[in-house]
């Protein structure tokens, strides 16, 4: 698959680098080939329109979850979900239930561990 490049628009006030992950002072969000994700999780069905989306969403939480990232990110990283996931072509109907799933049962997932 080769490294994968998103904007985000998550400004921080320095480079992180976590493993297979850097996001940018600006937000540009790289993720390198190598880095280990499985899809989408929750109960939910693993489509072309939900991939995308996920990949980005999970790897901005296992920034939350390593402190790197405030976890005031939690919020625009969900709705950049539902913006890729639209572009991607999701229908409105599992796009509403995507992030009122996120919004209400994925804060644990952000969640600093250590």
């Amino acid at each position: 698959m080769g490294n994968y490049h998103h904007t985000t628009g998550i400004g921080i006030p320095a480079t992180i680098r976590s493993g297979f992950l850097t996001l940018s002072h600006f937000g540009f969000l790289t993720i390198f080939q190598g880095y280990q994700w499985d899809g989408p999780s929750g109960p939910t069905f693993d489509t072309a329109s939900f991939m995308r989306g996920s990949l980005v969403h999970d790897a901005l939480y296992q920034l939350m979850r390593e402190g790197k990232l405030p976890q005031a990110a939690r919020k625009p990283a969900d709705r950049l979900l539902n913006q890729i996931n639209k572009e991607d072509g999701m229908s409105w109907w599992r796009r509403f239930y995507v992030y009122r799933m996120v919004r209400l049962f994925a804060g644990g997932a952000a969640s600093q561990r250590g």
